[in-house]
């Protein structure tokens, strides 16, 4: 993958495996690309370390969630910060309904720019921390990317999975020795058959590791 200097630093180009994936929300994904590039670092969404790493590490690494979301859903992204995987999903899935659940007021102001942007219809943007919901709403599928490990992210966003729903979390290379260490907190928010599934995203040289876990009924 090629990277080429601009005002922001050194931005990672698309591969040429990127318009496959996005399919018919190729064109807007490119456009949120544009929108990190230019802003994404001067408003303190994005680190300059990230812009040669935007696509592989942000942009298609995101798209892996999309996948493990059913027709229709309703999808709650906790932490969405600049939009990831929250925005991205939205774009792929314009058959959900996309919640955005962001606590700090300068990023909800850019999520509200973004949606207003790129014309994303099947948004809403909550400002709020997780627990903050608890007990008011409820979503088919919960995500969350960077947010905290799982032991401690569970409480905070298992109340938000409707009963036969799904956590579907975005992690690193300790993915399964956090289910392991999360293995109390699983137990008690009735969240069964946690696994990790390993995404070879196209366009990518690492695998995308998703964790999802469903909520059982009380």
């Amino acid at each position: 993958m090629s990277s080429e200097e601009s005002g922001a630093g050194a931005v990672e180009q698309a591969p040429a495996e990127a318009a496959g994936v996005f399919g018919e929300a190729w064109p807007r994904l490119e456009a949120f690309a544009d929108l990190l590039v230019r802003e994404g670092e001067l408003r303190g969404l994005i680190g300059p370390r990230e812009l040669p790493r935007l696509w592989s590490r942000h942009l298609l690494n995101s798209s892996a969630v999309a996948g493990f979301v059913p027709h229709g859903a309703t999808f709650g992204d906790v932490g969405s910060g600049a939009g990831f995987p929250g925005v991205v999903v939205a774009l792929m899935r314009p058959d959900l309904e996309v919640t955005l659940i962001e606590p700090m007021e300068r990023r909800v102001a850019w999520l509200h720019d973004v949606a207003s942007e790129l014309s994303i219809e099947n948004v809403t943007v909550e400002r709020a921390r997780a627990e903050e919901l608890h007990g008011a709403r409820e979503f088919d599928v919960v995500s969350a990317r960077a947010v905290a490990a799982l032991k401690k992210l569970i409480p905070w966003v298992a109340p938000l999975i409707a009963p036969g729903g799904s956590l579907v979390a975005l992690k690193g290379e300790r993915a399964a020795l956090e289910i392991d260490e999360a293995a109390k907190a699983l137990r008690k928010y009735r969240l069964r058959d946690a696994r990790v599934h390993e995404v070879l995203v196209p366009g990518t040289d690492d695998p995308t590791r998703v964790v999802t876990a469903e909520r059982q009924p009380a």
